[in-house]
């Protein structure tokens, strides 16, 4: 295989190494040692690098992945380390991908294939960053995916590099406040905020002293976030805050916060609005100033920041040192371990919590990290220690709304367990989980966790063939709980429920960017398949339907894909190795994006078969039945040549 592993051209010792292997021979290839050399253009990258004796039991083998040529370094337990990838089939590297315990970390990416990373991705437990070098110097200028908590890191490093720019790109631009469709006070109020923004940040970043060059982001810590709806201050959309978010950082040792303030998110980006601020001991007042949710005074309660004496100090920096240690370790028994420590340290940082704000964010992250150890088999007295917390907090009497989200997690807990054990009765547990939710809905019919509980109670009925109870939840939803993300898919499906008979409006974008409208198909039997990538039962879908498009497109059949892919990426590589011919349309955002909730979807595949008038015949046909269909509709369409060509 003659393939460049080049991936800056700076790197040029190495490359000509790599070169004269690769050409030497057709079986001469770098070895593991040299391959190993190739480290991340991002510096923040937690990868595996092995020793010197390890690096020498390593190997390093050309492969086809998906349809490409690359290499791939594994240490002598078959785990993976590297992998670079030719994706365009030029010999020449354009992807390096780095490995931790086995997952893809991190990834530098050449997309216009010049022999320089112009873009760079973390994955799994690194985060979902997707940075843009536009002018490849090593430099992130842009951000095309970034968390709330990753901004909130991102914060913090400006702060303690002193790097204007690497703030800059974290901030909201002017078409981005456009597209947020404020009010006109509103808007101009946060243009004027926006305006002096970065200015003022160089100011401080070279005056502050709390953030210095050894400071190290922890973690972030804030409310859960909140919807501003339309119609709020004359705005014309909904779209979400983080309000007074706060980054936990570490300096010698010593535990401190710095407050970030509002976040607010525009696709998939969360962006920055205000100058961060260190705070200190006595400065508890920082955090009453949220842009949107600002509590009118004089009723605004006072808030503290979370105690920085010496015993909390303490509390959190074991919390770190255990999650390093959990990180770098395999050993069921010892994350089972550290997560049970976890628990304890989380529990008394809350107790010591200076504020009721701060006390509620660490039980959450209790209730939120036993919960999914408990479902994943690694914490078996998970649902003791949840119940316990959920007994204690409600027999306060003070701690309703914080109770109801314990007991939640407590319930969802126990349904998980009871799913991993050996034969485990499905119907009994399925009925009770049903009841379980039942009982939440009229135990806490205000709290936002009982949105969700009515969608799964709606989606558990509509499986189970009873529409109209199903019918009743979705839409109790969207009265109960109109500004919560469910309730957009519940009113969807409540819509999808209803379709039959009625012309449905899809629309959006192909993945190549054409536009894709179902009303441009009239005169031909339509189905629309809503379906992933990550989905096994689809791909074998895809097979059945490719088969169907062949036999009776002729006669008056198309197809349109719905792609509910997270990313673009994976849509375009699944249809790089497997064409298909009839379009996909794509939207950011998943399961949970405009065109699944539109119709309610809430999982794949979804097949939706319209007439030739575009009329719903079928809402939930399996691809087996779609030929039986087909045969009952096909005979009735009359196509001209114009309808067959406005189709294709």
């Amino acid at each position: 295989m003659k393939l460049i592993l080049s991936r800056e051209l700076s790197i040029w010792c190495l490359v000509l190494t790599l070169l004269t292997l690769a050409s030497t021979s057709r079986a001469a290839s770098p070895s593991a040692e040299q391959a190993l050399k190739l480290v991340p253009i991002q510096k923040d990258v937690d990868f595996d690098r092995p020793d010197a004796e390890q690096t020498s039991k390593c190997k390093i083998t050309a492969r086809k992945l998906a349809g490409r040529v690359g290499w791939v370094v594994e240490d002598p337990n078959g785990l993976v380390l590297r992998r670079f990838v030719d994706t365009n089939g030029d010999n020449v590297v354009d992807q390096w991908s780095y490995f931790k315990d086995g997952l893809e970390v991190y990834r530098d990416i050449d997309a216009d294939f010049n022999g320089k990373a112009d873009q760079c991705r973390w994955f799994h437990t690194a985060g979902c960053r997707w940075g843009l070098d536009k002018n490849e110097d090593g430099t992130i200028n842009a951000w095309q995916v970034i968390s709330a908590e990753e901004v909130t890191a991102e914060v913090v490093a400006a702060l303690a590099n002193r790097d204007v720019d690497r703030f800059a790109c974290l901030v909201l631009t002017p078409s981005e406040l456009k597209s947020l469709a404020l009010g006109e006070k509103k808007a101009e109020k946060l243009a004027e905020k926006l305006r002096d923004l970065v200015p003022q940040f160089k100011d401080l970043a070279t005056s502050q002293k709390a953030v210095t060059s050894g400071s190290k982001w922890v973690q972030s810590s804030g409310s859960l976030p909140g919807i501003v709806p339309a119609g709020t201050d004359g705005s014309t959309r909904d779209f979400r805050v983080y309000e007074n978010v706060m980054a936990v950082i570490q300096t010698d040792g010593q535990h401190s916060q710095i407050l970030i303030g509002t976040l607010i998110q525009v696709g998939n980006l969360w962006r920055v609005i205000e100058i961060p601020q260190p705070v200190s001991d006595g400065k508890a007042d920082l955090a009453e100033s949220g842009f949107f949710f600002r509590t009118p005074l004089p009723d605004r309660p006072k808030t503290q920041t979370t105690g920085t004496g010496e015993q909390s100090q303490k509390l959190l920096a074991e919390l770190e040192k255990l999650d390093q240690q959990a990180a770098e370790t395999s050993s069921a028994e010892a994350k089972s371990k550290a997560i049970r420590r976890r628990a304890d340290l989380l529990d008394e940082i809350a107790k010591k919590a200076d504020s009721p704000a701060d006390r509620a964010m660490w039980l959450r992250q209790l209730a939120d990290m036993l919960s999914a150890a408990v479902q994943s088999g690694s914490c078996a007295d998970g649902t003791k220690r949840l119940e316990a917390l959920f007994e204690r907090l409600n027999a306060s009497g003070k701690d309703k709304d914080l109770a109801a989200y314990v007991k939640f997690r407590l319930m969802t807990a126990e349904y998980g367990q009871k799913l991993l054990v050996p034969k485990p009765d499905f119907t009994k547990i399925q009925t009770d989980w049903l009841k379980d939710l039942k009982q939440y809905v009229a135990d806490y019919p205000t709290s936002p966790d009982s949105a969700e509980a009515m969608l799964q109670l709606a989606m558990t009925e509509e499986f189970a063939g009873d529409e109209d109870a199903a019918k009743q939840w979705y839409s109790q939803i969207a009265k109960s709980f109109p500004n919560v993300p469910a309730a957009k898919k519940a009113a969807g499906a409540r819509a999808r429920l209803d379709s039959l008979g009625k012309q449905l409006s899809v629309q959006g974008k192909s993945s190549s960017g054409e536009k894709v409208d179902l009303a441009r198909y009239r005169g031909r039997v339509v189905l629309i398949h809503y379906w992933a990538t990550w989905s096994e039962p689809c791909k074998t879908d895809i097979a059945i339907l490719k088969e169907l498009a062949s036999k009776y497109g002729k006669s008056g059949f198309s197809i349109i894909g719905v792609s509910l892919d997270g990313r673009l990426q994976d849509l375009s590589e699944y249809l790089a190795e497997n064409r298909l011919p009839w379009p996909q349309i794509f939207e950011e955002g998943g399961l949970d994006n405009r065109l699944a909730n539109e119709l309610g979807i809430v999982t794949v595949p979804t097949m939706i078969l319209v007439d030739k008038e575009g009329k719903v015949v079928s809402r939930n046909v399996q691809a087996n039945e779609v030929e039986r269909e087909l045969k009952k509709l096909i005979r009735l369409v009359r196509r001209s040549p114009q309808q067959t060509k406005s189709a294709r």
